[in-house]
């Protein structure tokens, strides 16, 4: 485990993040395989139904995973000050909430996915489809809130090695299993959807036999699920805007999918290569983000103000020389690596795609900058001001897809991601700036009171 209180803070932080990396790169891993597999092996169809789903799978499984994230921060908050009691009281109510929470969100998403995709206007020929994939996935909810709750609870605790590993095998499962499903078995759609939920599944279970024999603090007695009001009410205030953050962000894809759809199956599958190819491309700028919540609140939970704000400077520095670097090779070579996800030559997908990233890619270092603001501020507590920054950014996308998109077809819709990024840190900039202010506040008054003790001895 790496003490995120204490060293260099840059090192710390650097060392944190790479295993982080690693971890989110093979968790994204399963989209990009799920989207390879099926566009080289069944077809472009095949390929835009997959995508198809992607603004509902994110609204739902993006906000269990969001609360999640969000019930791990005070885990942190009291690992940092060492009440080593908060960490068990706080982990098994964790449990009660995520338990809650699938049942919930299982039994609403499969029950409203065709209706979904119908007033979404999903291209007929992809609706089959996509229906199916989206089914399996919404049963398997429980799997992914169960990963994501206990490998935010060991990232937590400054352990990001543990969930590395599990995710490199999860991975690993994923595609042997999509392999046997599609090619050996001819299952479609249905064996990549298949693949990801018994692979996320597996690695579930087994990553808490781990946590179980491992650490003692996180072995759970009859009487620690004994529910406190208290307690939960905490866990929820923090960590259930987080989940509507990412439910804003959600319902902002959602209707950008609505009318991406309206463009037709090369327009949809496009958008799925890019957007794929994205989600690895943007991992160094949410892991560094990811690392500053953890860093803050541990810190926070320490009173070590210098620390906190030495550490986010040197948080953006990161970020946004990673990916800067990334944003300029993907305009210069986005196009050949979409080439990967097709069965043939494509040329019209493939120029809609360099579009795409003529808009994005040169503004990833935004997107950088947004996620360090953000997620330090939620690392300190502050959860009010990123759920308004979500509101504008679902504002953000709302205007591409009912104005930009119906105006310049594909073009709005590759604008729709960066106005995003943009609008959401302006709004957060006066309380970011705020922020700052209070913590070098605190910093001096710290400051004093070591003097004044230091002065009496």
């Amino acid at each position: 485990m790496i003490d995120l209180t204490n060293g260099k803070p840059m090192k710390v932080i650097f060392l944190y993040t790479i295993p982080l990396l690693l971890g989110n790169f093979f968790q994204q891993f399963y989209s990009f395989i799920d989207t390879l597999i099926v566009g080289k092996t069944i077809s472009v169809n095949a390929l835009a139904s997959v995508g198809a789903t992607g603004g509902l799978t994110a609204l739902v499984i993006g906000f269990a995973q969001g609360i999640t994230s969000g019930l791990a921060i005070l885990t942190a908050q009291r690992y940092g000050a060492g009440d080593m009691k908060g960490v068990t009281k706080s982990f098994a109510s964790g449990i009660i909430i995520s338990l809650g929470i699938t049942i919930v969100f299982t039994a609403i998403a499969v029950a409203i996915a065709y209706p979904l995709l119908i007033i979404m206007q999903t291209p007929k020929e992809l609706i089959h489809d996509s229906f199916i994939f989206l089914e399996i996935i919404f049963a398997g909810i429980f799997s992914f809130v169960g990963f994501d709750f206990l490998g935010n609870t060991m990232r937590a605790l400054g352990d990001t090695r543990v969930p590395l590993f599990f995710l490199i095998v999860s991975t690993i499962l994923n595609i042997g299993l999509e392999l046997v499903f599609i090619l050996i078995l001819h299952m479609g759609v249905a064996g990549a959807g298949l693949a990801t939920i018994m692979a996320q599944t597996i690695t579930f279970i087994s990553l808490y036999i781990y946590i179980y024999f491992k650490f003692p603090y996180l072995i759970l007695s009859r009487s620690d699920f004994k529910i406190d009001k208290k307690e939960i009410k905490q866990l929820l205030s923090i960590s259930m805007p987080m989940g509507f953050q990412s439910s804003i962000i959600a319902i902002g894809a959602i209707i950008l999918q609505f009318m991406l759809n309206t463009l037709g199956a090369d327009a949809v599958a496009a958008y799925t290569v890019a957007g794929r190819i994205e989600q690895i491309a943007t991992l160094p700028a949410m892991s560094f983000g990811i690392s500053l919540v953890n860093y803050t609140a541990q810190n926070l939970g320490a009173k070590k103000y210098s620390r906190i704000l030495l550490g986010v400077k040197h948080g953006i520095i990161l970020s946004v020389g990673s990916s800067a670097t990334i944003g300029i090779l993907l305009v210069f070579f986005g196009k050949n690596i979409s080439q990967l996800f097709m069965n043939g030559f494509q040329p019209k997908i493939l120029n809609l795609v360099q579009t795409y990233f003529y808009f994005n890619g040169t503004m990833y270092f935004v997107l950088s900058i947004l996620f360090i603001v953000r997620y330090t501020l939620q690392g300190l507590g502050n959860q009010k001001a990123p759920t308004v920054a979500g509101v504008a950014e679902l504002i953000m996308r709302i205007f591409a897809s009912v104005v930009l998109i119906k105006a310049f077809w594909f073009l709005g819709a590759a604008m729709a991601n960066p106005l995003a990024w943009i609008g959401s840190t302006l709004v957060l900039i006066s309380t970011w700036n705020l922020t700052m202010k209070q913590l070098k506040k605190k910093r001096t008054q710290l400051h004093e009171r070591v003097e004044e003790i230091s002065a009496d001895d």
